[in-house]
């Protein structure tokens, strides 16, 4: 299994959100600091988001996150308001290795088809949704789109049908409601989407520890397993380390 630690930008600066609250944020410093201290502690790869442009569209920190890609030599994986073709190839072009296309991608599936034709194994959808039930009735898992400012109407189990059989590098799953809480990932959530889902899977939300991680690692579905983790607030506040983290994605811890 993959380890991407994560750098989320806004207004320049590296953060992480609670449950994607832009209210509740902590700010962990200059981006390209952070991505070299994770350079130099091991990190194999990145995974970048502008928050910025995930709610306004404008990519404020694109050029951040191609100076990142190109200073640090780490295969980059970037998203956040990647919506034209355009936005895509200013940032493989510059130097990222995969892009993150949002629910673009299930709103402009002529969009996605010509990203796929263009860059074909460099596209990663990322799909973020929240979890409610009404009454006794089964839980939905509604998309959240715009920075997860807006509800989309579409359920996650639908989006997961929508993109099979495209050539995808993978689909970045997020938990909102753990995401930046160290609650731990949901285990039983993620046994259930690897049934459903035949792209490889990366989760993303509430990693708080080593045995986070090699717990997901260890997971397996019909056969298949976790294919990356995103680690973010753990790593930043140091509670824990890239070599910690990258043992246990390889199944080399308890």
């Amino acid at each position: 299994m993959e380890l991407w630690p994560a750098i989320d930008i806004t207004q320049g600066r590296c953060v992480r959100l609670r449950q994607g609250d832009f209210a509740r944020q902590t700010e962990y410093g200059d981006p390209l600091e952070v991505a070299t201290r994770y350079l130099e502690a091991g990190a194999k790869r990145l995974h970048v988001v502008d928050l910025d442009a995930a709610r306004s569209g404008e990519a404020a920190n694109r050029e951040t996150i191609v100076r990142i890609a190109r200073r640090t030599g780490l295969p980059v994986q970037a998203g956040g308001g990647v919506r034209s073709l355009e936005a895509a190839a200013a940032l493989l072009e510059g130097g990222v290795a995969r892009v993150v296309l949002g629910t673009a991608a299930l709103s402009e599936e002529t969009l996605l088809e010509a990203m796929l034709g263009r860059w074909p194994g460099r596209v990663v959808i990322g799909l973020d949704y929240r979890s409610a039930r009404s009454g006794d009735g089964p839980v939905r898992r509604e998309l959240a789109v715009r920075g997860w400012q807006e509800a989309s109407g579409t359920l996650l189990e639908e989006a997961l049908e929508r993109l099979e059989g495209r050539r995808l590098a993978g689909v970045v799953v997020t938990d909102i409601a753990r995401d930046g809480t160290g609650a731990g990932p949901d285990l039983a959530e993620y046994a259930d989407l690897l049934g459903r889902c035949g792209q490889p899977l990366i989760a993303s939300g509430g990693v708080s520890s080593a045995g986070d991680i090699a717990r997901l690692a260890r997971l397996e579905q019909a056969g298949r397993r976790i294919a990356g983790v995103v680690v973010g607030r753990a790593l930043l506040s140091g509670s824990l380390t890239v070599a910690e983290a990258e043992r246990a994605a390889l199944g080399l811890t308890n």
